[in-house]
């Protein structure tokens, strides 16, 4: 099965080159969709340099809208969704989850954190349907299309209750020693607060939204 995968960026010129590495060498991805999410950084450049497409918007729209718009762009009908700030990532994840979306009875498939760090660890093992790294079909996506102009970062939260509604399956697949660089690491203690909060707002406005 042949995917497309899109990753969602914002100021991620440190990062991103790992990831878009992993996704080159992992032979189910037939084309890698950097969406710039307005980025201030070299995040694009970086992206481009390590053989990615990149979708450059204008302004930052958020997550939810920046994975909107690599679907848009995608040519398979079989989409994956990583962040853009992995740590740990291989080609072997990548197989792992597309492997657990082809046995067929799944609709999407949930990446798990294990054996990384603790602090990632445990929220993925105490929330795990909070994670970004996913596996789906358009079919899936374009459902779910009319909750992303104001979901941002709760996008995730918004597809899982889709899917207890559809009654879809979803399966979870563990990532050993993946995890993700924290937001206090990237922009410091204050300006990663400020936006963990942003993060926690949206999840939560996500939970308390009717489908």
């Amino acid at each position: 099965m042949k995917v497309s995968a899109v990753v969602p960026a914002y100021n991620e010129s440190g990062r991103i080159g790992a990831v878009i590495q992993a996704l080159s060498a992992s032979p189910s991805v037939v084309e890698i969709i950097v969406v710039d999410d307005g980025s201030i950084d070299g995040t694009a450049h970086e992206a481009e340099k390590h053989g990615a497409r990149v979708v450059r918007l204008p302004m930052n729209r958020g997550k939810a809208a920046a994975l909107d718009a690599g679907v848009r762009q995608a040519s398979e009908d079989v989409l994956l969704f990583l962040d853009a700030d992995l740590t740990g990532l291989a080609d072997a994840h990548v197989e792992q989850l597309v492997g657990a979306f082809t046995a067929g009875d799944t609709e999407i498939v949930i990446g798990v954190f294990r054996e990384g760090r603790m602090g990632t660890d445990f929220s993925q093992r105490v929330i795990p349907f909070l994670s970004g790294q996913r596996v789906l079909s358009r079919r899936v996506w374009e459902r779910a299309r009319g909750m992303v102009n104001d979901m941002d970062f709760g996008i995730e939260v918004a597809l899982t209750k889709l899917a207890l509604k559809e009654g879809w399956r979803q399966s979870k697949v563990y990532l050993d020693g993946v995890s993700h660089v924290r937001k206090e690491e990237k922009r410091g203690v204050y300006a990663g607060l400020l936006d963990r909060l942003a993060m926690y707002w949206d999840i939560l406005r996500s939970l308390v939204r009717r489908l």
